[in-house]
């Protein structure tokens, strides 16, 4: 299942078919079901969740436990297949809750299980590929967040996001 917001044009066209074919391969990589599954195994609890949420959005620099994060886990790997791409600006990875669990760069907030690009994408466990509108930043650059599902044995186990780069995707 895919769900595209915005327009149907030809940037669209190409970011949702890169989206199901390159872009949800990588929620089978077994690096990233690995450091997911180990954040699930820690039943957070969504109070837990909503606290970090708090302090991470009161900070203003990159706190050490946000490092841990970028660095830690499955970072190095998400940040190798980063920087192996020219149309990817970040990529951050979340839980079954939508709790960061790996990132490229700062998120602006720890929790994403309250936003759309983590409903449609883990869609209750099932699963789903979803390509937000495509915006142009100050830099009259075009970015698209793609959400995709982290799959194991069938069922999804958290998302990752991807700030794509539309212009580079053909």
């Amino acid at each position: 299942m895919t769900l595209i917001f915005g327009t149907a044009g030809a940037d669209e066209k190409a970011l949702n078919f890169f989206a199901n074919t390159e872009l949800a391969k990588i929620g089978h990589d077994k690096v990233i079901v690995k450091a997911v599954k180990d954040q699930n195994k820690k039943g957070m609890s969504l109070a837990d969740i909503k606290a970090m949420d708090n302090k991470w959005k009161a900070e203003e620099g990159l706190a050490d436990y946000m490092q841990d994060i970028m660095y830690g886990g499955c970072g190095p790997h998400i940040r190798e297949i980063w920087r192996n791409t020219g149309y990817l600006a970040e990529i951050f990875v979340m839980d079954n809750q939508g709790a960061n669990v790996c990132m490229t760069e700062k998120t602006g907030d720890f929790w994403q299980g309250d936003e759309g690009k983590f409903w449609y994408s883990f869609n209750g466990g099932i699963g789903a590929v979803f390509v937000d509108e495509v915006e142009e930043d100050d830099a009259k650059i075009k970015h698209a967040q793609v959400s995709v599902p982290v799959m194991d044995k069938g069922k999804a186990i958290g998302a990752i996001t991807f700030d794509v780069y539309v212009d580079q995707v053909k």
